[in-house]
């Protein structure tokens, strides 16, 4: 399943956002402009810019400052990636070199940080509280689950209740934020901004569960990484906590020892415990229920082409290979 569903619907807008991202990144120094595009122009989703479109036309907004800020959360979003594959020393991403290993470690981490600036400064420019507030806590709430992430690594104790609470600032925030921030500026009555912002929520964590399970399940092709990345670095999955509670002794062995250290070499033998416990089954099942959490969200919404796409997209975030 793809997305190319987006762009019937928000094909236009999607343009529109990207001539304001490619405009936000100009700069008289020429390697944040190399790192910028390095990251900007290697493709991914914008699922999160694509979000806040959605909400904001399914809410009737017709203005232009949905531009704007789907280009501050994509600015984010990418700022999140620049500073996470030096963390995570990742090599790969959207089956290109990350910026880390292209341009160096401190590239990317100041790199990062001016794209942090720069969406303050896309944030000021729309001049409404409510929506600095929104898109400031979010990235608050971002930051400390990339904390909570980091001191979980290597933890095979990390249960699923610890799990979805970093997911949920780490990944889900942001999904949250952006359909927030497209009711918001369409004035949607509370009840349809907060059904909007709950869809972005449960959004977030389908996508999330499936990215932890195309870490072991998936094609390094298609989703543009190397497969057991997250085994690498340490982190303890929903697939892998899954397994570790219901696997035998040996499978629960195998899991802490990867986890404590011995990462890929031991990525086979995991991953036969995942096929056997059905652990990847079961997070499939809880990326699925996710999905259907966010597609009842949009129940109060009025009929339209973006209310319908909002429904494929939940759809897409538990269905995906890529």
């Amino acid at each position: 399943m793809t997305v190319d569903f987006l762009n019937s619907v928000i094909g236009g807008d999607m343009a529109a956002v990207d001539r304001v991202l490619r405009a936000s990144l100009d700069s008289n120094v020429v390697m944040i402009r190399q790192v910028a595009e390095h990251i900007i122009g290697g493709g991914g989703k914008r699922l999160r810019p694509a979000l806040l479109l959605l909400a904001a036309r399914a809410c009737g907004y017709d203005g232009r400052d949905h531009y704007t800020l789907a280009a501050a959360i994509e600015m984010i979003h990418t700022a999140t990636l620049l500073h996470d594959d030096v963390v995570d020393d990742s090599k790969l991403r959207r089956g290109h070199a990350t910026a880390n290993t292209a341009f160096g470690n401190p590239a990317s981490v100041l790199v990062g940080d001016f794209l942090y600036s720069r969406t303050f400064q896309l944030m000021v420019s729309v001049n409404r509280m409510r929506v600095l507030a929104i898109i400031a806590d979010a990235t608050n709430l971002i930051a400390e689950g990339e904390v909570m992430q980091l001191m979980h690594a290597g933890d095979a104790a990390l249960d699923e209740r610890a799990y979805f609470g970093v997911i949920e600032r780490k990944t889900a925030k942001l999904f949250e934020a952006a359909g927030r921030l497209g009711a918001v500026l369409g004035e949607a009555p509370p009840a349809i901004e907060d059904a909007l912002a709950r869809y972005g929520m449960h959004l977030g964590t389908a996508f999330q569960i499936m990215d932890d399970v195309l870490d072991y399940s998936g094609d390094a092709g298609a989703i543009g990484k190397n497969l057991g990345d997250d085994l690498g670095e340490g982190k303890m999955t929903l697939p892998l906590i899954r397994a570790l509670a219901v696997g035998n002794v040996d499978e629960a062995a195998v899991i802490r020892h990867a986890i404590s250290g011995g990462g890929l070499t031991d990525f086979a033998p995991v991953v036969a415990a995942l096929h056997r416990t059905g652990a990847l089954f079961y997070a499939r099942e809880c990326a699925q229920a996710a999905s259907d959490a966010a597609a009842a969200c949009l129940a109060g919404l009025p009929a339209s082409p973006a209310a319908a796409t909002l429904l494929q997209l939940s759809t897409f975030a538990a269905h995906r290979t890529h």
